[in-house]
Parts: structure tokens; C-alpha cells; sequence
């Protein structure tokens, strides 16, 4: 796993587009990013660049087009995410992120048991 990786969430944007469907040329990722966002064609190829640039995104050359491609799988990518939530807000701490998230919901009886089915999982 990548640990350094930063994925802003811009880019994030980008890269739900192609793990959605890949390889895409660098018009078809604007036009489907288009259609919920208001993103000028130039920045959108901006965060596409950024992304090859840390190695997240890949191309080939087809003629005159670039078809784009991940490198990491989403999963990947969301634990990286994750770790560096983790530190930014916790300091690296689990534990007080669970217990800060506890602290702001409330918990039904069935949610506090698939919680700690979740626990009695990781013990093995």
C-alpha cells in the first residue's frame, strides 16, 4: 500500500469516475464529471494530471487520445484515506476516534450488537 499518497477531494471525484468505468478518455471523464459538477474542461484535466503525477492514475495512447486507468483499487485508496484521517484528527488513535464517534450518535441496541460483533471478529 501507498502510505504517502494524498488524494484531495477533488480528485476523489475523478477517481469514482473511472473506478466506475475504465479506461476513459480524458472528454468522457469531463463530460460525466460535467453532469454534477460545474468544473471548467481545463481543471478537470488539472486534477486527471495530479493524479498521474502520484502515480494513482495511468494512461495509455490510443491516436491522439489518452485513455485514463486506476492504479490502486478503491478499497486501497480508502484505507489510505482513512490512516490519513486518522492521524490528521486522532494522532493515530483508533480508540478515540471510535469513542468520539460513539459520543456523537445515538445507538440502538441492534447497532451497540453489530458493533460488537464487528469487536468479537478482530479478537480472533
Amino acid at each position: 500500500m501507498k502510505k504517502s499518497i494524498q488524494i484531495s477531494d477533488a480528485e476523489w471525484e475523478i477517481m469514482e469516475v473511472l473506478w466506475n468505468e475504465s479506461p476513459q478518455a480524458s472528454k468522457d471523464i469531463i463530460t460525466r464529471i460535467q453532469k454534477y459538477n460545474d468544473w471548467k474542461p481545463t481543471t478537470i484535466k488539472t486534477l486527471i494530471s495530479r493524479l498521474v503525477d502520484k502515480n494513482i492514475l495511468d494512461y495509455e495512447k490510443k491516436g491522439k487520445l489518452y485513455y485514463y486507468y486506476p492504479t490502486l483499487e478503491k478499497e486501497e485508496c480508502m484505507k489510505i484515506k482513512n490512516k490519513n484521517y486518522l492521524k490528521k484528527f486522532y494522532n493515530g488513535g483508533l480508540k478515540a476516534m471510535l469513542a468520539s464517534f460513539l459520543d456523537m450518535e445515538e445507538l440502538s441496541n441492534e447497532d451497540i450488537d453489530e458493533i460488537k460483533a464487528i469487536l468479537e471478529q478482530k479478537k480472533d
